[in-house]
């Protein structure tokens, strides 16, 4: 049974770090394409960052660009989104997601299985 766990959500003021994490158990994590995602209230769900199975390649969404930071450690079956600079419009339920074709892809049709997610809330 393929699980992904999401930790690290919470509180924080603007201009504040959170750093999330997502473990994942019951997958070959290492051949696994990893995406963070996010949604807000009333709003549809926004693509934020990816990382391929080795950590070689990555994007990110441009909203997050140059604030965020995604990677990955396979002997831990664990994928980070580092979040700086925090701002409100960050604040969201924010989702790890896993793709089996590998690859780091933005859209979020093409992952398999999907964590329960983690709120973060950034106050002004």
């Amino acid at each position: 049974q393929v699980q992904l766990v999401e930790s690290g959500g919470g509180l924080v003021q603007a201009g504040g770090s959170l750093r999330l994490s997502c473990a994942a158990s019951g997958l070959t994590f290492r051949t696994y394409g990893m995406g963070w995602f996010r949604q807000a209230p009333g709003k549809e769900r926004e693509f934020v960052a990816t990382i391929d199975w080795s950590g070689g390649t990555t994007y990110y969404g441009n909203s997050v660009k140059g604030r965020f930071t995604i990677s990955r450690d396979n002997a831990k079956q664990t994928v980070y989104l580092q979040m700086s600079s925090l701002k409100p419009e960050d604040t969201a339920v924010y989702y790890c997601a896993a793709d089996g074709a590998g690859w780091a892809r933005r859209t979020s049709v093409v992952y398999d299985y999907w964590g329960q997610g983690t709120q973060v809330t950034v106050s002004s």
